[in-house]
């Protein structure tokens, strides 16, 4: 279920909205479909992974995450991957529970390969948009 929290407002909100959707079934939720800023903001999304845990805690359901739009570095994937870790714990680092939904981010990760391959960074533009 796709949140859109950029219009949401709050964290109350965000939070409020995580718990309906969860209780209705949700098998997944997103932070928004990347459009809309701001959208998968580290409180946003940890937000998020509290009311995925407390969910589990309460049902022993795990619910999966996708934050989207924001994410487009690895060093920012990095970050999400251990607020996840710290969060919600070593099962939920696992594509069926938590992906990230930043096209961007792509770009990124193989700029860094190729850096480590040569040593030089390569351009943005040396990648597909």
């Amino acid at each position: 279920m796709i949140l859109e929290t950029g219009e949401l407002g709050t964290l109350d909100a965000v939070r409020r909205a995580s718990d309906l959707a969860m209780r209705s079934g949700a098998d997944f939720i997103k932070t928004s479909t990347g459009k809309i800023k701001p959208a998968a903001t580290m409180p946003v999304v940890l937000v998020m992974l509290e009311a995925i845990r407390d969910h589990y805690l309460r049902t022993g359901e795990k619910i999966g995450m996708k934050p989207a739009g924001g994410i487009s570095t690895a060093k920012d994937a990095i970050r999400h991957l251990v607020m996840v870790r710290e969060t919600l714990g070593q099962d939920w680092l696992d594509p069926n529970l938590y992906r990230f939904g930043a096209s961007s981010l792509a770009n990124d990760v193989l700029r860094q390969i190729v850096k480590q391959q040569s040593g030089i960074y390569q351009s943005f533009d040396d990648f597909s948009l």
